[in-house]
C-alpha cells in the first residue's frame, strides 16, 4: 500500500474530527512544529485543532507539559513514558479531546548505540487512556521530521477511528 501525503492525512484526520465531534493538539519535539504546521495549512482546521506546544528542552517538556524530571532522568527525553506522558500532558493543558506527542532523535547527531538516530517515539492520549509506538527512520534530519509528522498524523486517526462519535470530554485548560 502507498503512503498517503500529510496534505491527505490531515483532510482524513479534518473529516474524522469533524465526524465525531473531536479536537486535538499536539505536543512536540524533534518535529519541531511540523505537525502542527501541517494542521494549519488548511483552511477551516480551527474546528478540530486548537493547538500545539513545542517543547525541545527537557525544561520545557517539564514546564509546559507537566513531564516529571524523574521520567526525564530515568528514560531520557527519547523514550515511550516521555513521550505518552507529553501527550497526556497536552491533552490536559490545551483542553483537547486527543493529544499526539512525539519525541526522537532526527539526526544527523545526537544517536548512540541505545538510541540510534531516527529512533522516534508517538504517543497518543485520549479519554480511553495513551498508546504509544517506538519507530526508527533511515534518513537525513528532514527525511526523519517528515516521515513521524505522518506517521503522528495516521496514529491520531487511527486512534480517533476507534472512539465513539460526539462523546467529547476533553480537560478543561487554562486558557481555554
Amino acid at each position: 500500500m502507498e503512503s498517503e501525503t500529510p496534505d491527505r492525512l490531515v483532510e482524513r484526520l479534518s473529516a474524522l474530527c469533524r465526524e465525531k465531534g473531536l479536537t486535538v493538539g499536539t505536543a512536540e519535539s524533534c518535529t519541531g512544529g511540523l505537525i502542527a504546521k501541517l494542521l494549519t495549512d488548511m483552511s477551516g482546521s480551527s474546528e478540530f485543532f486548537l493547538g500545539g506546544v513545542v517543547t525541545y528542552s527537557n525544561a520545557a517538556k517539564a514546564s509546559l507539559l507537566g513531564v516529571r524530571r524523574e521520567e526525564l532522568e530515568a528514560h531520557g527525553a527519547v523514550s515511550a513514558q516521555v513521550a505518552v506522558a507529553m501527550a497526556i500532558g497536552a491533552r490536559g493543558g490545551i483542553g483537547v479531546d486527543v493529544a499526539v506527542a512525539v519525541t526522537g532523535i532526527a539526526g544527523p547527531t545526537g544517536g548512540s548505540k541505545a538510541k540510534p538516530l531516527g529512533l522516534t517515539y508517538l504517543a497518543v492520549a485520549d479519554r480511553e487512556g495513551a498508546d504509544v509506538r517506538r519507530l526508527v527512520f533511515a534518513g537525513d534530519r528532514a527525511s526523519n521530521r517528515e516521515s513521524a509528522a505522518s506517521a503522528a498524523l495516521a496514529f491520531l486517526i487511527e486512534r480517533i477511528a476507534a472512539l465513539p462519535a460526539h462523546v467529547s470530554d476533553a480537560p478543561e485548560s487554562e486558557g481555554r
